[in-house]
């Protein structure tokens, strides 16, 4: 009997008039995109784990050496990075609560004057406007609410939600395993990528410098806006100007926020106060100077460690925070840096 071997399905299965490979190749980007659905919600704290594990590699290692232990290293770095971001995170929080709070007040007793019909004496439409307002809308009794608020809530707020709770416990946990297993991390980016070994480590490396000279940048950059918002502050003659330097730093650093939380209210504050030319100084100080100092600086500084041009790196700072929230401040930079590797090298393969 002849055989029919044209009949019979190819070896190992498969969908007539297909090729294997491409079943294979369907599926495996079938399963890329459902691995990237599941790890869409933990971006923001896997960015700011590798972050963190970028700084604190030096530091592991040193602990490795004297611990001789990855596991012991790994959790002394993750617990000493997490009591410092707490304590600074309670400082901070704390002080700016009590200080809303008490403004809030001062604001209130201001409103409840008398005195500001006759500094706006001059001014007889201002003044009949503002006191449409103070009759419709009690400006006075919303401030006291609101300081009280402050005054109650301060507690609840530095708890913080139970999102940002759980988003901060898995940052310190994934960079416990980042530096623990940061050996086998690069093995498997090695053997998945379909670039060469050097290729892949070299982009590698790129990314390391990318979230180093960010790093780098964005304190070099909050250092230079809560000093000159400190100084400025003493020269005011405002309370606390070292205290509240720091907290423009630090603020400065956070994507979003700034040092405009401190230098905005403290000018409204001036200017109720009937201090109109301190408030103008701060104000133009804080608006003129701290706050465009940053667009100027951190691309320059970026930039030139990463060899980018300022317009694209401040493209991809800018660009980054908008697309992927405050994580974007690492990633967009990274996204820009790494697609000019992999253009760099489809160049040197196929001219």
């Amino acid at each position: 009997m002849k055989k029919q071997r044209d009949a019979e399905p190819p070896a190992g299965g498969g969908l007539p008039g297909v090729d294997n490979a491409t079943i294979v190749a369907i599926l495996a980007a079938v399963a890329i995109y459902l691995s990237y659905r599941l790890a869409l919600p933990f971006v923001p704290a896997l960015t700011w784990a590798l972050a963190l594990a970028v700084v604190l590699v030096p530091v592991q290692q040193r602990l490795e050496r004297r611990l001789g232990s990855p596991v012991l290293a790994a959790s002394a770095s993750v617990a000493a990075a997490a009591i410092l971001a707490l304590a600074v995170l309670v400082l901070v929080v704390q002080q700016l609560v009590r200080e809303a709070a008490s403004g809030a007040t001062y604001l209130e007793e201001l409103l409840r004057m008398r005195d500001w019909r006759d500094m706006l004496g001059g001014f007889p439409r201002l003044a009949a406007a503002l006191a449409w307002v103070e009759q419709r809308l009690d400006p006075a009794g919303t401030v006291g609410n609101v300081a009280t608020w402050l005054t109650g809530q301060s507690t609840s707020l530095l708890r913080g939600s139970i999102t940002q709770i759980i988003g901060l416990v898995l940052t310190f946990y994934l960079l416990f395993y980042f530096l623990r297993d940061r050996g086998r991390f690069l093995e498997g980016l090695v053997r998945l990528s379909p670039l060469t070994e050097a290729e892949t480590r070299h982009v590698a490396g790129r990314l390391v410098d990318t979230i180093h000279a960010t790093i780098f940048g964005t304190v070099t950059v909050g250092a230079v806006q809560g000093t000159l918002g400190g100084l400025m502050f003493w020269w005011l003659g405002l309370p606390a100007p070292v205290f509240w330097g720091t907290v423009m730093g630090l603020l400065a650093i956070v994507p979003i926020l700034g040092a405009f939380v401190v230098w905005l209210p403290a000018a409204i504050l001036l200017a109720l106060a009937g201090e109109w030319m301190s408030a103008i100084v701060l104000a133009v100080w804080g608006g003129a100077i701290i706050a465009t100092i940053d667009n100027l600086l951190y691309p320059i500084l970026v930039g030139s460690r990463l060899r980018l041009h300022t317009v694209a790196t401040f493209i991809g700072a800018v660009g980054g925070i908008l697309f992927f929230g405050p994580a974007g401040l690492f990633l967009g930079p990274s996204v820009i840096v790494v697609t000019l590797e992999l253009m760099a090298i489809l160049r040197q393969r196929y001219g």
